[in-house]
């Protein structure tokens, strides 16, 4: 139970394992993930290791198998994930998986290859086909009687006669292809300005996509026609649809030539669809059999990998046939690691044991806190702020309660709250199908890890706001209103501004069973003045108990460590100064409270009940109130004593701030003076020689306790003086943070009653079946922006300010944050950090 308030005792061990057995010892202690293993070739790069040919070895293997994933993916084919973990493989099975790796990525590789070939045939038939198809169009058209190419001729010879160049008729040339569709306008201004108008450009759009083999898109394409005249043309011609990467195709001029090719490629299409069908069926079988084995393929590489990682850390003794290593273990599971050890051994079938020591040593230890599904999310909170030093308490336990409960203060609201925890609770009793899912959206998978916390903050905030009476700017009148209003109906209806004595016997009833009077929902004026006095109030008295709080828990840090000089130079003057001053404020609320009654007559009525801070002011500043009880029967002072009370706790809390300065500072000089001051040993009998060799012994063994390095007495004055003002400051910066408690719980009350009034009211307002539709309508309206903006983004504020008062004005009195975290060994982490990288 030790371990949930501090970090795991740790211990430095050196392991001894036979060659033969590190393999096998390695792979139990992964499964097992309990021990953090030092490198102890820290100066030898990644290339110059023992196993790196086997490292090597393990990445070509990823590589294939993420070849065969993406492969995989592209066919939509789903992985088989039975969520176990496979043992990691023996090192002769890394043969096998190699073969099976190598014969896979081969022939899927020959298969992918074969269907591009067929796939870039295929295009090339379909695309003669549509030429063909097209083409034949152009040369049916008549135009006068006389086909396209004739007209075509007598036009070319009627523009050379007009620029003079008059010739007999001649027979044009002409080329046929495919070109991308967006490049069509591009090719037709090039072809006309670089043969000076002398072609003449047919297109006709192909209407069906075609499949480009190279990478699987679909593309557009048109077909066209260039009919020119005379070779030098036809070459500039050719070039210009080299250029624009145009596909020409050979057309033949007779139509029965072109109907008997469109024959033949008819027949080869309707071949080659049957080849690729083949192909096809092929490439998915392969696929299909490799994705039921492809999770546990990518488990079982990663693993080999990460042992010989970890064999590259380790150190071999002279003889080389046994490896040395180092590593970090917590105290209470050595038997634990000792079992996994010799299990290790018998798989290997080694018979030699391995060898575990623990070793002394004075580097600090990693921080390691045993966690469970539970407390994970809240010690993620705290280790983000920083690691906790080794051995030093563990916030996280109590920021389980106080985190959410603060949360709520300022989030109190049952409906909000309810949806919260309706959302919580979805997710915690979904848990496993929903972690299944393995989603790679980084907000989903935040508010999926902290679902504990989100099914905790709706609680309390539903309790919160039982409290406060609040359930979307409303109330719950359970126990009806204590208050009766004596006024008849004419009054109230005529009269904006009523008051209600609580003074009378009217009023002069029970207190409310629980929480807010429904009455205060409906106030007009003085809802809000009544609201910020209690709100501000709870928020000082939880700030100040939070913060002795974590005062407290830094005196269990200074017993644990066995600091008597920080209890007595920083704890009992922290915490003196923190209850003569701020407690006590705290106290004056309640005094105030339980004195002070519209019930009391004279002195200890409601009206002469002084203010809390202007007391508190007046304590501070030593101010002497003057007051004489002849002519005014209400007291500055509420009880006897309180001046002369104030001025000692004052004076004692001034006190404490030398105290904390300087008692520290001073002590650690003393007890330095007192170690560098080398103690007489008496001489027995005239013993000389002995007396100077027990001299000898004590100077040898006073270092061996002390520091590695003394630190400058100038600088301690200086840090010291830094954590006094910081304390001091601090004190009045903290307490008055946490008045955000008051402002975010008016803030989140004041928008739902505006959302309700400006958005909701208004389809509450309308009558008949139009009010109805509207209502339908306004609602849904209200519920997205309830959802969107008090839920979320209020909610959001509010774990901001709550992080920040953990993190800030509770943590900062006793936590130090400066350790690191305890890294271990662990199949488990491996494997989903990088199966997480990997689907990135």
């Amino acid at each position: 139970m030790g371990s949930l308030f501090r970090s795991e005792e740790m211990t430095l061990c050196q392991l001894f394992l036979q060659s033969e057995a590190a393999y096998a010892c390695v792979s139990e202690l992964g499964e097992l993930g309990l021990v953090q293993f030092r490198d102890l070739n820290p100066d030898v790069n990644a290339f110059q290791r023992k196993f790196v040919n086997e490292v090597r070895r393990c990445d070509e293997m990823e590589r294939k198998l993420r070849y065969l994933e993406k492969e995989i993916k592209k066919d939509g084919i789903p992985m088989l994930d039975t969520g176990d973990s496979p043992e990691a493989p023996q090192p002769r099975e890394m043969i096998d998986l190699e073969a099976t790796f190598e014969k896979l990525e081969n022939e899927l590789r020959e298969v992918n290859q074969n269907a591009e070939a067929l796939k870039r045939n295929f295009l090339e038939l379909t695309e003669l086909k549509h030429i063909l198809r097209k083409t034949q169009v152009f040369f049916d058209e008549q135009e006068g009687g006389m086909n396209t190419t004739e007209s075509m001729t007598r036009a070319l010879i009627t523009d050379e006669s007009r620029s003079g160049n008059a010739m007999g008729t001649v027979q044009l040339g002409f080329v046929a292809g495919v070109i991308l569709r967006e490049r069509l306008p591009a090719f037709e201004r090039m072809l006309w300005r670089a043969c000076r108008g002398n072609v003449f450009l047919r297109q006709a759009m192909i209407e069906s996509p075609l499949e480009d083999p190279s990478n699987g898109d679909n593309v557009y394409k048109s077909v066209f026609i260039i009919f020119f005249q005379g070779d030098q043309l036809k070459t500039r011609v050719k070039k210009i649809c080299e250029g624009f990467r145009a596909t020409l195709y050979p057309c033949p001029e007779a139509p029965s030539d072109r109907r008997e090719m469109a024959m033949g490629v008819m027949t080869r299409i309707e071949d080659l669809n049957t080849v690729l069908g083949q192909t096809q069926d092929h490439r998915h079988r392969v696929l299909v059999a490799a994705a039921k084995n492809l999770k546990n393929w990518f488990v079982k590489v990663r693993k080999i990998k990460a042992i010989y990682h970890t064999l590259n850390l380790f150190n071999l003794d002279v003889t080389q046939k046994c490896l040395i290593a180092e590593c970090w273990v917590p105290v209470l599971d050595i038997e634990t690691i000792q079992i996994a050890l010799r299990r290790g051994t018998e798989r290997s079938g080694s018979s030699v044991p391995p060898i575990l020591n623990r070793m002394q040593t004075f580097e600090n230890p990693p921080t390691y806190n045993r966690t469970n599904k539970f407390t994970n999310a809240f010690q993620a909170l705290i280790d983000a702020y920083g690691i906790a030093s080794y051995r030093e308490m563990n916030p996280a336990p109590y920021t389980i309660i106080t985190f959410p409960f603060l949360f709520a203060v300022m989030f109190g609201d049952l409906g909000h709250g309810s949806i919260m925890a309706l959302f919580g609770l979805w997710m915690v009793l979904k848990e496993k199908p929903l972690a299944a899912k393995k989603s790679d959206n980084e907000i989903w998978n935040i508010f999926f890890g902290g679902r504990y916390i989100i099914f905790l903050m709706g609680c309390f905030s539903m309790y919160t706001g039982l409290i406060y009476n609040d359930v979307f700017s409303k109330s719950l009148n359970i126990f009806g209103s204590h208050w009766r209003i004596n006024y008849n109906t004419s009054t109230v209806m005529t009269n904006k501004v009523l008051q209600l004595d609580p003074g009378t016997e009217d009023y002069l009833q029970y207190p409310y069973p629980f929480g807010m009077d429904p009455v205060w929902q409906v106030a007009p004026l003085n809802k809000i003045i009544f609201q910020n006095a209690y709100k501000m109030k709870i928020s000082i008295i939880f700030g100040v108990i939070h913060m002795i709080f974590g005062v407290m828990v830094g005196l269990c840090n200074h017993r644990y460590f066995k600091n008597k000089m920080a209890i007595y130079c920083e704890f009992i003057p922290q915490i003196i100064f923190l209850v003569f001053l701020f407690f006590y404020m705290v106290l004056m609320m309640f005094i105030k409270w339980v004195r002070f009654s519209a019930s009391n007559d004279g002195a200890f009525s409601e009206n002469c009940a002084p203010s809390i801070l202007i007391t508190f002011i007046n304590m501070v500043l030593m101010k002497s109130v003057d007051w004489d009880p002849e002519t005014d029967i209400c007291s500055p002072y509420m009880f006897s004593g309180q001046a002369a009370l104030q001025k000692f706790l004052v004076i004692v809390a001034v006190l404490c701030i030398p105290w904390m300065l300087l008692a520290k500072p001073i002590l650690i000089a003393r007890s330095r003076k007192n170690e560098h001051h080398q103690p007489i040993v008496p001489v027995e009998n005239g013993d000389a020689e002995n007396g100077l060799n027990a001299q000898s012994a004590v100077a040898q063994q006073a270092p061996a306790g002390g520091h590695e390095e003394e630190e400058e007495m100038s600088e301690i004055y200086i840090h010291q003086g830094i954590h006094t003002i910081e304390y001091v400051l601090g004190s009045i910066s903290h307490t008055a943070s946490y008045l955000r408690l008051w402002a975010l719980s008016l803030a989140h009350a004041q928008l739902s009653e505006v959302l309700w009034n400006m958005v909701l009211q208004v389809g509450l307002k309308q009558d008949g079946w139009v009010g109805g539709v509207v209502l339908w309508v306004v609602f849904a309206f209200w519920a997205i922006l309830t959802v969107g903006i008090l839920v979320l983004m209020e909610g959001l504020s509010a774990f901001l300010h709550t992080l920040r008062l953990h993190w800030v004005e509770f943590q900062s009195k006793f936590y130090a944050g400066q350790g690191y975290a305890f890294q271990p060994f662990s199949f488990e982490n491996i494997v989903d950090a990088q199966g997480s990288t990997s689907e990135e």
